[in-house]
């Protein structure tokens, strides 16, 4: 929402399924000490410490409801100039760069010897050789970067690996993948081949 139609609208909620870490102050969430809130007016999901505000909502016939603290400084319209402090580069929220990215989607992540995980993994278009990973496709804060330039890749996989995987290295550092299927490994690693390259790939989210 806009934020001239904060609390005139019913946000849409996003789905806790979709964070694995607060809006807000992006602490991570656990099982026992932070439990998901939703703001009532922009409809993030944040922990309780940054849900700890109220304010009079239109849509729902003024009453007071939970809201963060981004949109109750909105609400009662006073402006948090510290907010504005520029944000560090993995602070780029997720659904920000994946709307404009070259590529994203889930991807199976291993570094040195831990296990596979999941990560929402993109290229956005504004730096088409940054890799951005985050733990879910809607967190506003990047677990990692890889900066893609003079990277080598071997796209074939060891027995012991996911059959879609592929690395990444460079001198001592080894990034391992894995895509679901032989057709998103193929989109990544032609984008990825060009990006190791200095060249911008083209759009793959078609």
């Amino acid at each position: 929402l806009q934020n001239a139609e904060l609390g005139k609208r019913a946000p849409r909620w996003i789905r806790d399924n979709e964070v694995t870490m607060c809006m807000k102050c992006k602490e991570p969430f656990n099982a026992l000490t932070r439990r998901r809130h939703h703001c009532r007016a922009c409809g993030h999901v944040v922990c309780w410490k940054c849900s700890d505000y109220k304010a009079h909502l239109e849509y729902d016939g003024n009453k007071l409801n939970k809201v963060c603290k981004d949109c109750y400084h909105i609400i009662i319209g006073c402006t948090d100039s510290e907010e504005k402090k520029k944000k560090g580069i993995l602070e780029i929220e997720s659904a920000e760069v994946s709307g404009n990215s070259v590529i994203c989607s889930f991807l199976q992540y291993m570094e040195k010897s831990k296990p596979w995980q999941k990560a929402w993994c993109v290229i956005p278009k504004q730096e088409a050789l940054v890799l951005y990973m985050y733990g879910a496709p809607q967190d506003v804060k990047a677990l990692a970067t890889i900066p893609l330039l003079g990277y080598t890749v071997d796209d074939t996989p060891r027995s012991a690996d996911l059959p879609h995987s592929f690395k990444l290295t460079q001198s001592k550092s080894v990034h391992s993948f894995a895509a679901d299927n032989e057709e998103l490994k193929q989109k990544w690693l032609k984008v990825i081949h060009l990006a190791v390259k200095g060249e911008t790939p083209e759009c793959q989210n078609e």
